[in-house]
């Protein structure tokens, strides 16, 4: 069941991917005709930035693609992780091949000569056109992203902070940033044809590129954290903890340990105090039927891991300390 919502989300997820780069290719197109007739900075930076998006596609696609592979000997936590990595590449290439070029472009255009702007008409049809377009791709992604936070049954806010899949957020956030985008190039193109002055197509190139610093930063930010080994969900941490304790066997759970190792993947590591009578055989039963059964109530468990241990040993209880201070009281592991 957990692998067939995985294949589920990757299909929608794929598809979400595709409609953007489709999308970004032919607005990049359109956008550096329009920069190179009217001569306007903002719209070249507007170009950059589709660029920049259509690669960024295009690693989502890789990121989408080597997520899937399943666990081998080299690999024996699967490939999930793999997600993460790209997605953080296409944070990068956000930078690299966007934010720079728009800031280039904005402050050759301040530092230069005011230069004339010609064939405005054709800069206002194409960011009209490229607007409307770049809302089909929006449109799929805002779909999708309600549709997974209302199946996690959070809001959309709260979904796009603690979701473990990157691409559907990288989407979300470049298409944003692309609407946004587009309004300050309009408003620079408007605005110089206005006055005359080509300072504020220069001001738009930057504002441009200054955006897309944020979009990078906050995309980079949260793969990081993912990459790094981001804890799950803390309602899974809190059903796999209530869970644990509702069995017979267990005394106590004296450490959980939770680490995302891709989309709808999580590694579970308890060490439990079990009951002191249980002879070997019945603490292994016992092992194999907690195992199962978390398995069957928390479907994103990939891997679990359970250790038998005592929760007075001083070393434990001082290394479950030093990571969750007081909330380690709070969850009865002190």
């Amino acid at each position: 069941m957990a692998e067939a919502q995985q294949r589920e989300n990757g299909g929608e997820s794929t598809f979400t991917v595709l409609v953007a780069l489709a999308v970004n290719f032919g607005i990049g197109v359109m956008k550096a005709f329009a920069g190179v007739v009217t001569g306007s900075a903002a719209l070249l930076a507007e170009a950059a930035h589709s660029v920049a998006d259509t690669f960024t596609e295009g690693l989502l696609l890789t990121a989408l693609r080597r997520s899937g592979r399943p666990a081998d000997r080299r690999h024996p936590f699967g490939y999930g992780k793999e997600r993460y990595f790209w997605s953080l590449l296409a944070a990068v290439s956000i930078f690299v091949s966007g934010a720079l070029f728009a800031f280039i472009e904005g402050f050759e255009t301040l530092a230069g000569e005011d230069t004339e702007q010609t064939d405005a008409w054709v800069g206002y049809l194409v960011l009209g056109l490229a607007f409307a377009m770049e809302l089909v791709s929006w449109t799929q992604a805002v779909r999708q992203v309600r549709k997974d936070a209302r199946e996690d049954e959070r809001s959309f806010t709260q979904y796009l902070k603690v979701s473990d899949d990157p691409t559907v957020k990288t989407v979300f956030l470049e298409d944003t940033a692309a609407l946004i985008g587009l309004i300050i190039a309009f408003a620079g193109v408007g605005l110089h044809d206005l006055t005359g002055s080509a300072v504020w197509d220069g001001v738009a190139s930057l504002l441009i590129g200054v955006l897309l610093v944020v979009v990078a930063y906050v995309l980079g930010r949260s793969n990081k954290a993912l990459l790094i080994g981001r804890q799950a969900d803390v309602r899974l941490v809190r059903e796999a903890h209530a869970t644990l304790l509702a069995q017979p066997e267990v005394e106590a759970v004296a450490d959980l340990l939770t680490m995302l190792t891709g989309t709808d993947q999580v590694l579970l590591c308890a060490k439990v105090d079990f009951v002191d009578t249980l002879s070997a055989a019945e603490l292994e039963r016992a092992c194999v039927r907690i195992d199962a059964e978390l398995r069957a109530g928390i479907s994103e468990l990939d891997e679990i891991f359970l250790e038998p241990v005592p929760r007075s040993d001083p070393e434990l209880r001082a290394r479950v300390l030093a990571r969750y201070g007081d909330l380690a009281r709070r969850f009865g592991t002190d």
